[in-house]
């Protein structure tokens, strides 16, 4: 009896003891969730939201010679609302053309004035030569009249005789002279001729080209398609009341729907993982039910700092294979850009993982009835898992959270992360590696 009665306190005992030991280890963990470590094939992909685009497009130009007349703004006074189709030479948007009139005034003006001045020097040239022309025929009958006074005189005296000779001579020398004098004014105001028919074509050229720009401020569809409008400087779409800057004149867009993409921009970080080539999983906020496929076409070689957004972005280009007709510009798309794919990977979620002094990443992981600290070497990761790749098996069971009095267990290393951790310097500036050896006990003893 009493044997039996010694042996039921003792498995009594046992049971108290195993009860609070299996308590200590478990205290504060009833709520804690335990996850299988996963084997399967592991997607490393990039998350990012971009905005549909047409892959091509044909630009809606206001003025673009502006430029030469020294204005470089121009303000829409209205535009076609966004979305609107329309046919080739359709009206789009009237632009503000006040400035521009004052010059086009200016100058119908000054093409007035040319046009009075090349009819005046018109009839100057033509007065000068028929006065010159006036002089020749006189001169033409002083040197006849010289010679019969000549021919008369031949039974004269001979000092008469040499008077005559010496007029007749000079008559026809001045006859001769005006000639020359003649063809120099000829010469002389046809080169004035040519200068003020010159400056007359320039001002008119300058005038039919103020004409053709005048009548370019009333913005026509260059094709058929539907308008998109373009973005300022601010990254906002233009609309009336806006200006456009004659660098860049373009009113809006005629997209091709036909072939659509995704302009969306990736951080300084992630950038490196990204290329051309690479698959992409599009999904569209309008429609959440429809799933795209793409492709990387292109990926920025120079970051940019966008608005409201302290992080450097690269730029990356989506093509979406195929059509489908309810695709339209500026819909908002979610990207994920599979930037490598790890075949028979063991991974875990990212929420599993813990770090000690930035120098150890760890695990809380159960093993029987203990938890334990363990580190782990991780490799890949993505937006949710990180790939182990020391530390844990396939049949291991981790903790996503801290269970309760266990923060200051101490941590199971490994071996193979000998050498190749690294220690955070007291300035933080640098990081060299250390052997595990080094490591302070409170960090590296297990």
């Amino acid at each position: 009896m009493n044997k039996k009665v010694l042996l039921t306190a003792g498995v009594i005992a046992i049971l108290l003891v195993g009860y609070f030991v299996v308590r200590k280890n478990t205290a504060g963990t009833t709520s804690d969730i335990i996850v299988n470590v996963k084997r399967s094939s592991f997607r490393v992909e990039i998350e990012t939201t971009g905005e549909l685009e047409a892959k091509n497009s044909v630009k809606i130009l206001g003025p673009t010679q502006l430029r030469d007349f020294r204005i470089w703004q121009v303000v829409i006074q209205n535009i076609v609302d966004e979305g609107t189709i329309v046919k080739k030479g359709d009206w789009v948007a009237n632009l503000d053309r006040s400035e521009f009139q004052t010059r086009f005034n200016e100058k119908q003006i000054e093409l007035e004035k040319e046009n009075a001045e090349f009819v005046q020097t018109q009839l100057d040239t033509t007065l000068q030569l028929r006065e010159a022309r006036d002089e020749l025929i006189n001169l033409r009958y002083v040197v006849e009249e010289k010679r019969i006074i000549l021919e008369q005189s031949k039974f004269e005296p001979p000092a008469t005789i040499k008077q005559s000779e010496i007029n007749l001579d000079r008559a026809i020398r001045e006859y001769e002279q005006a000639k020359e004098n003649y063809k120099i004014k000829q010469r002389q105001n046809g080169e004035k001729m040519k200068e003020q028919s010159a400056e007359l074509r320039k001002v008119q050229n300058e005038f039919d080209a103020m004409t053709q720009v005048l009548q370019s401020f009333t913005v026509l569809a260059p094709e058929p398609g539907m308008v998109i409008y373009t973005k300022g400087w601010d990254g906002k779409p233009i609309k009336a009341g806006s200006q456009i800057n004659m660098w860049d004149p373009t009113v809006a867009t005629l997209p091709d729907l036909t072939k659509m993409m995704s302009k969306t921009y990736v951080n300084e970080v992630d950038v490196r993982k990204v290329a051309a080539g690479q698959k992409v999983e599009i999904g569209l906020d309008a429609y959440p039910d429809k799933k795209l496929k793409g492709v990387v076409i292109r990926v920025a070689n120079v970051g940019e700092q966008r608005p409201n957004s302290d992080a450097k972005v690269f730029e990356v280009a989506v093509e979406i294979n195929g059509t489908d007709p309810t695709l339209r510009p500026s819909m908002t798309t979610s990207n994920k850009i599979v930037a490598k794919t790890i075949e028979d990977a063991l991974f875990i979620p990212l929420e599993c993982l813990h770090n000690e002094s930035d120098t150890i990443t760890y695990v809380f992981k159960k093993s029987g009835l203990k938890t334990e600290k363990q580190e782990v070497m991780i490799g890949e990761t993505n937006a949710s898992d990180a790939v182990i790749l020391g530390g844990l098996s396939e049949t291991d069971r981790i903790y996503l959270s801290v269970p309760m009095g266990l923060e200051n267990e101490k941590i199971a290393l490994l071996k193979e992360m000998d050498g190749k951790r690294k220690r955070v310097p007291e300035d933080g500036l640098e990081s060299e590696e250390v052997p595990a050896s080094l490591i302070p006990a409170s960090t590296s003893s297990n």
